[in-house]
C-alpha cells in the first residue's frame, strides 16, 4: 500500500513510487530507492518494524514490488530489488553493539579499501560424473548450497557422483569494502574504527578509496568478520537553488566571504583558496601530453596568523581528501605501503594519503617539519600526478590528481624580510617552484589593524546584534554548490581571454628589461601562464559559466602578482625576480657576486705572483673594500669567491692564508 499511495504532501499526482516503478520497468533497472522518511511519514509503525526486521520487510517489499511489476510488464522476468536510504538516526560505528545484529543501520565514514571482483554464485548446476545427466538449478539459501547426494535419473541412481559445473552457475558481483570511520568521531586518544561492507551486483565498484560516504544496510554477524550489505543512493541537490545562487552578480565576494567567516580579513588569501577548491579543467592533447587542472598552495608566515585553521575548513569543506601533519607523515604513509590482504593472503598495495586525495585537496601542516625523504615523494605529484611503486615485486603507477595546500613557519619561527623565501623556509627551490601560489602571510604591528582583529576576535564569542547578522552561505550549501560546479562546469578559453594572457605574460616578462642593462631578470616562467590558466578556469567554474572571460584573466594575473609580490621580490632591485623561488638567489645577487670574484682575481693578480708568498683574509678583505663601490662586504662574501677562484685552480685556499697557484 506505501509504494502505491504515497504522495507528496498536498499533491493530487500519481505518487512518487508509481512513476519511479513505472520508470524502474522501462529502462530494465534491477533497484528501487526508498526514502526511509517517506516510510516514516506514511507509517510509523512500518518504518519500526523496517529498522528492527528488515530481512523480512525488505522480503515483502520485494514480493509486493516484482508483483506491481508484473502487472505493468506481465513478461517482465527480471528481479527487481527495494534499495532503502537516509535512515532518519545515524550510529556511530564505535557505538554498534550486539543488539544491532540484523538491524538496519546508517553510518558516516570514508572509503580507505575496495577488493577486486568477486565472482559469488547464486544458482548451482550439478553434472553425474557416471551418466552426464545435469540437474535442474540449485538456488543458493542463506550462503548454502544443497548439494545432491545422489544423481537423479532413475536409470543410474549411483551416490556421490555429482560434481559443480562452473560454466552452467550463475554468478553475481560482489566487493568487499573497508570503511573507517570519520576523524571527528574518534575521541581523545583513540584509534579509528573500520567496517567491512559487502557489496552486491550495481553497488560493486560505486565507491573508490577515498570517497564520504553514508551507508545504509544491515548489520550481520558474519563468522569471519564483522561485515554489512550495503543498500546506497547518492545525494541529490536541488540544482536550481545552485544555478540561480551562480547568477548573482557579487557570488565572488560573497564565496570569499563564506570561506572560513571566523577568520578575519585575509581576503586575496581567500581567493586563492577558493580557486583551488573550485581548479581548473585538466587537458589531455592527442600527442598525450598532460596538463594538470589542480592548483597548488602554500601558506606561510609567521605562528599565529590562522594558517592551521584555514587548513582544517579546506579540509572540512572539500568532497575529497586527507589531512595530515609534515612530521607524522612518513614517505610511504604519503604515498603506497606493501600489506598482507586479510581476505586473500596476497601481497597487496595500500593507498596513501596523497592516492587517497585523487581529485580532491591533500592538506599538509607543518610543510617545513617534514622529512627530506617524504619531501621528495611530492615532486613528481605535484607535476605528473602519478605515485610510481616498485615494491614486494609490484611495479604500479598509481593516480594522484590532487591539489596540494601547504602551511609552513618560517625557520626562524619569524619571518625575516632581509632574507629570501628560500632562506627562510628551507625548503628545496624545485619543489617550492611547483606551488603555483605562494601566500606569505605576516603579523604586522599596527593600531588600527590589530583594534579591528581584537573587535573581529571578541564578537566570536560575545554576541552583538550588530555581528549577529551576516550574509554567508552555510556550509551544506557551499559544499553542494563546490561539488556541483567540479562535476558539471568544465570552463574553455574564449578568443578575448586568450589574448589577454598572452598579452599579460608578455608584459611580466617585459619588467625584467632594464634601460642600459645587458642583463634580463627572469620575472615569468611558463608555469606562471600555466598557473594563471588554471586559476581563470577556477574563477570562470564559480560563475558556472562555460566560458573563461577577459575579467578572469585579470583577475588571476592579480591575483596572481599579489602571491609573488613579496615571495617573489628582490629587495636590492624592488623588483619580481623568479631566479629568488627557482634557484634562491636574485640575479641580482648573482651579479653582485661575478663582480666580487672579478674584482677579487684582479687584486690577486696585482699583489700576488706564482708560486709566491700567501696573504691574509683580512688583508684581502680590506683591499677589496677600499676597491669595491659597495662596503658592506663581509669575510663570507670573501671565502665564497675565493672557493669560486679555488674551484677553477686559481688559488689555494689553507686556513687564514690565501696563495696564488
Amino acid at each position: 500500500m506505501f509504494l502505491r499511495n504515497f504522495r507528496e504532501q498536498g499533491s493530487q499526482e500519481e505518487g512518487r513510487y508509481m512513476k519511479a516503478i513505472n520508470l524502474v520497468s522501462e529502462m530494465g533497472g534491477d533497484s528501487l530507492d526508498v526514502d526511509a522518511n517517506d516510510v516514516f511519514e506514511y507509517d510509523n509503525d512500518l518504518y519500526t518494524k523496517m529498522v528492527r526486521y528488515p530481512m523480512e520487510v525488505l522480503a515483502i517489499f520485494d514480493i509486493i514490488l516484482m508483483d506491481m511489476v508484473g502487472r505493468i510488464n506481465p513478461l517482465s522476468e527480471k528481479h527487481i530489488q527495494t534499495r532503502i536510504f537516509n535512515l532518519k538516526n545515524t550510529t556511530s560505528m564505535r557505538n554498534l553493539n550486539p543488539s544491532d545484529i540484523e538491524k538496519m543501520v546508517s553510518l558516516k565514514g570514508m572509503v580507505i579499501r575496495c577488493s577486486s571482483l568477486i565472482p559469488e554464485i547464486r544458482e548451482a548446476v550439478f553434472r553425474c560424473l557416471v551418466c552426464g545427466h545435469y540437474s535442474d538449478p540449485i538456488v543458493v539459501d542463506r550462503g548454502r548450497i544443497s548439494e545432491p547426494t545422489m544423481c537423479v535419473r532413475e536409470e543410474c541412481r549411483t551416490k556421490n557422483s555429482m560434481t559443480l559445473v562452473h560454466n552452467r552457475c550463475r554468478f553475481a558481483d560482489k566487493q568487499v569494502v573497508r570503511v573507517q570511520e570519520t576523524p571527528d568521531e574518534i575521541p581523545e586518544g583513540g584509534t579509528p574504527h573500520t567496517v567491512s561492507l559487502q557489496m552486491h551486483d550495481k553497488l560493486v565498484d560505486a565507491a573508490k578509496p577515498g570517497d564520504r560516504v553514508e551507508i545504509t544496510g544491515i548489520y550481520r554477524a558474519m563468522t569471519v568478520r564483522v561485515g554489512q550489505t550495503q543498500r546506497t543512493v547518492k545525494s541529490l541537490f536541488k540544482v536550481e537553488k545552485l544555478i540561480k545562487l551562480s547568477e548573482r552578480s557579487d557570488i565572488y565576494d560573497l564565496l570569499t566571504r563564506s570561506l572560513a567567516p571566523n577568520i578575519w580579513e585575509l581576503d586575496d588569501v581567500k581567493k586563492g583558496l577558493l580557486c583551488q577548491l573550485f581548479g581548473g579543467s585538466a587537458l589531455t592533447l592527442q600527442s598525450g601530453a598532460n596538463f594538470r587542472g589542480d592548483i597548488n598552495i602554500l601558506l606561510f608566515g609567521d605562528p599565529g596568523t590562522s594558517k592551521s585553521q584555514l587548513l582544517q575548513y579546506i579540509h572540512k569543506l572539500a568532497p575529497r581528501g586527507i589531512y595530515t601533519s609534515g612530521r607524522g607523515s612518513s614517505a610511504v604513509g604519503l604515498t603506497a605501503y606493501v600489506a598482507k590482504d586479510p581476505e586473500t593472503g596476497e601481497t597487496v598495495l595500500e593507498s596513501g594519503a596523497l592516492v587517497l586525495s585523487d581529485r580532491g585537496i591533500c592538506c599538509i601542516d607543518e610543510f617545513d617539519k617534514m622529512s627530506e625523504n617524504a619531501r621528495s615523494m611530492l615532486h613528481e605529484v605535484m607535476e605528473q600526478q602519478t605515485v610510481s611503486i616498485a615494491k614486494a615485486g609490484i611495479i604500479a603507477s598509481l593516480n594522484a590528481r590532487t591539489s596540494v595546500l601547504a602551511c609552513a613557519n618560517p625557520s626562524g619561527s619569524r619571518y625575516n624580510p632581509r632574507l629570501s623565501v628560500i632562506d627562510n623556509i628551507h625548503l628545496p627551490p624545485t619543489l617550492l617552484s611547483r606551488f603555483d601560489l605562494i601566500c606569505l602571510i605576516l603579523d604586522k604591528a599596527d593600531e588600527q589593524t590589530d583594534r579591528r582583529l581584537a573587535k573581529h576576535i571578541v564578537a566570536l564569542h560575545f554576541e552583538t546584534p550588530e555581528n549577529s547578522e551576516q550574509n554567508v552561505i552555510d556550509l551544506p550549501t557551499l559544499i553542494a554548490y563546490l561539488s556541483y560546479a567540479r562535476k558539471n562546469i568544465y570552463p574553455q578559453l574564449s578568443k578575448e581571454a586568450a589574448e589577454e594572457l598572452k598579452r599579460g605574460y608578455v608584459e611580466m616578462r617585459r619588467r625584467g628589461n632594464f634601460p642600459g642593462s645587458s642583463k634580463k631578470v627572469i620575472t615569468a616562467t611558463p608555469r606562471q601562464i600555466e598557473s594563471v590558466i588554471r586559476l581563470s578556469e577556477a574563477l570562470a567554474r564559480i560563475r558556472f559559466s562555460k566560458s573563461v572571460e577577459k575579467k578572469d584573466v585579470l583577475e588571476a594575473f592579480r591575483l596572481l602578482e599579489v602571491a609573488l609580490q613579496q615571495p617573489a621580490t628582490d629587495h636590492a632591485t624592488g623588483t619580481i625576480d623568479m631566479d629568488l623561488i627557482t634557484t634562491g638567489v636574485s640575479a641580482s645577487e648573482k651579479m653582485r657576486r661575478d663582480n666580487l670574484v672579478g674584482l677579487t682575481r684582479n687584486i690577486i693578480m696585482d699583489k700576488l705572483q706564482l708560486g709566491g708568498p700567501s696573504i691574509r683574509m683580512l688583508e684581502l678583505l680590506e683591499e677589496l673594500k677600499k676597491q669595491s663601490i659597495n662596503a658592506e662586504l663581509h669575510l663570507t662574501d670573501l671565502r665564497n669567491a675565493l672557493g669560486t677562484l679555488a674551484s677553477e685552480g686559481f688559488v689555494v685556499v689553507h686556513g687564514d692564508s690565501v696563495k696564488r697557484v
